[in-house]
C-alpha cells in the first residue's frame, strides 16, 4: 500500500544533524518494536518529512535531508526568556539542560530549554531544539495502513495497529 493523506504510517528512522563543519552528529533513532507512527497528511509532522516519504510503501527505504529552513527554522538569538524563581516554588530549581514546559497568554504549548540560573532568574532559550540544525533522517517504512475513523476524528495515529495506547 503506498503512503497517502489519512494513512496510518509507521516507520524505523535515525536522526543526525549535520553541522556547519559538515560533521555528522547521532541525535535518536526509534527500532522495529517501537516505531514512529503518525497520520500522514494531517500537518503532525515537518511537511517537508512527509514530502519525502509520500509514495513509498512498506519495506521502503531513503535517506533525505532537511535544511533549517524546511524544519524547525533558524535560531533566533533573542528567543531568551528570564522566568521568575517564584514559578519554582513547588518543583524546585531546574538543571541547566532541562526542558521546561511552557504555555503562552494564548494558550499555545511549547518548550524550553534551560541555559542557565541565576540567584534571581532562570534563563531559558525559547528555540525549538532543532532550530537552526540541518537533518539528516535515514528511514525504513514499516507499515502503511489506511487510518480508523476514530483515528480520523481524533487527528492522530493510535499505533502501528490502530489500537490506542494507553
Amino acid at each position: 500500500m503506498t503512503i497517502e493523506n489519512n494513512h496510518v504510517v509507521s516507520v524505523n528512522y535515525s536522526l543526525h544533524t549535520i553541522e556547519a563543519n559538515g560533521e555528522k552528529v547521532f541525535v535518536e533513532q526509534s527500532n522495529a518494536q517501537d516505531p514512529l507512527s503518525f497520520l500522514y497528511g494531517v500537518g503532525m509532522m515537518i511537511p517537508k518529512f512527509e514530502a519525502e516519504l509520500q509514495g513509498l510503501q512498506a519495506g521502503d527505504k531513503k535517506s533525505f535531508v532537511i535544511s533549517p529552513e524546511e524544519g524547525y527554522g533558524p535560531r533566533v538569538e533573542e528567543a531568551i526568556a528570564q522566568l521568575p524563581l517564584d514559578m519554582f516554588k513547588e518543583s524546585g530549581l531546574p538543571p541547566v539542560g532541562a526542558v521546561l514546559p511552557l504555555t503562552d497568554n494564548t494558550g499555545n504549548q511549547f518548550r524550553a530549554t534551560v541555559v542557565e540560573v541565576t540567584d534571581e532568574v532562570v534563563i531559558a532559550d525559547l528555540n525549538p531544539p532543532m532550530a537552526g540544525k540541518t537533518l539528516e533522517f535515514d528511514v525504513e517504512i514499516l507499515n502503511v495502513r489506511p487510518a480508523t475513523e476514530e483515528e480520523l476524528v481524533h487527528g492522530h495515529a493510535h499505533g502501528a495497529d490502530g489500537t490506542e495506547a494507553h
